[in-house]
């Protein structure tokens, strides 16, 4: 059996995380972290766990889990990532996004650059939605035909929800890497100082070039459709794939394939999905615990690569070029946003 912790409270996916463990045989939830007393106890009563710190330092130290589940504001990705290296724990799920620019990006890259032999996986639970695996398997196995274009969405901003985009992206094309970033973006709403340190513009828009010469759209925010049946913001996350012979289609309320001329459609609930999604999630990161082969497909590594891509968008928005990867992103993209869109 394998020991879990939980990192921070206060967001909807902490609960995820625990609510998950409902689903799962070969993990429990051990102990808790968070900084502020009061919402630490009303969380651990929630779900009746009695170990709780306010050190997450000390929690790795007494509770020695296996995984860790960090769901804190981005800034403290990294110092968590290494202290939990330091303190032996084999393994992380870490919230997205990895980072907000390019100094943390570029933070994080070097120090996997020196092997730490930690395994990380970025909590984009939606790749394990039973609905979704379905349609990742017919177009993974061909079913759609050679792929001609992809179309990703999100409700919310790019630092909320650009990287659960990104990374659907990815699943429907196992292999392909993005080669070049056309972006635009405006509203400056969305990159004020906050609480929660997530910074991107309201709206943006990128034109992208996977390998294979493979093109794809991806829209994130205010401008981004609406899907039938969300409700809340966070709900109109989406994907289409378009292949030779027809398309899937995935919203987080709904599905649809065209193959080969015949249609097929159907909705499914998104709580159901996401709280199964979680768990498979989960379930795979304990594989890759036991057997090294068994790589996460949500690893750290394809996490920083779709982060690049983000950091491409927003220099290609302010210097209206389309941006070549890999490439280095400068410094201080956010403030060059905050200024061009203010």
């Amino acid at each position: 059996m394998f020991k879990s912790v939980i990192i921070g409270v206060s967001g909807g996916r902490a609960h995820g995380h625990a609510d998950a463990f409902a689903h799962m045989q070969r993990g429990r939830l051990v102990a808790v972290s968070a900084r502020q007393r009061d919402k630490l106890d009303e969380f651990a009563d929630k779900y009746d766990v009695s170990a709780r710190y306010t050190d997450y330092r000390e929690m790795f130290a007494k509770e020695k889990p296996d995984l860790v589940q960090v769901s804190t504001p981005p800034d403290a990705r990294l110092e968590i990532m290494q202290a939990a290296h330091e303190a032996g724990v084999p393994g992380l799920i870490v919230e997205k996004p990895l980072a907000i620019e390019g100094e943390d990006y570029r933070a994080i890259c070097e120090w996997v650059a020196s092997k730490p032999g930690i395994k990380i996986a970025i909590n984009h639970q939606l790749q394990f939605h039973p609905r979704r695996l379905v349609l990742q398997r017919l177009v993974n196995e061909g079913a759609i035909g050679k792929l001609r274009f992809i179309d990703a969405s999100s409700g919310m901003n790019l630092a909320y929800q650009g990287t659960h985009s990104l990374q659907a992206i990815g699943a429907f094309t196992p292999g392909l890497v993005p080669k070049t970033v056309f972006g635009a973006a405006a509203g400056a709403n969305g990159i004020q100082p906050n609480i929660r340190e997530h910074y991107a513009p309201d709206q943006s828009l990128a034109a992208l070039e996977y390998s294979n010469d493979l093109p794809a759209s991806l829209r994130c925010g205010e401008n981004a459709p609406r899907v039938p049946g969300g409700d809340a913001i966070y709900q109109h996350k989406r994907i289409a794939v378009y292949g030779e012979r027809g398309f899937v289609h995935w919203t987080m309320w709904g599905w649809e394939t065209l193959i080969d001329g015949v249609y097929a459609s159907g909705e499914h609930l998104y709580p159901d999905q996401d709280v199964l999604g979680q768990a498979a999630m989960c379930d795979a990161m304990f594989d890759w615990l036991d057997d090294d082969s068994k790589v996460h497909p949500l690893n750290l590594d394809a996490a920083i690569r779709d982060f690049e891509v983000i950091l491409a968008l927003y220099t290609s928005a302010l210097t209206h070029q389309v941006v070549e990867l890999p490439f280095d992103p400068p410094d201080g993209l956010i403030g060059q946003l905050r200024d061009a869109l203010g």
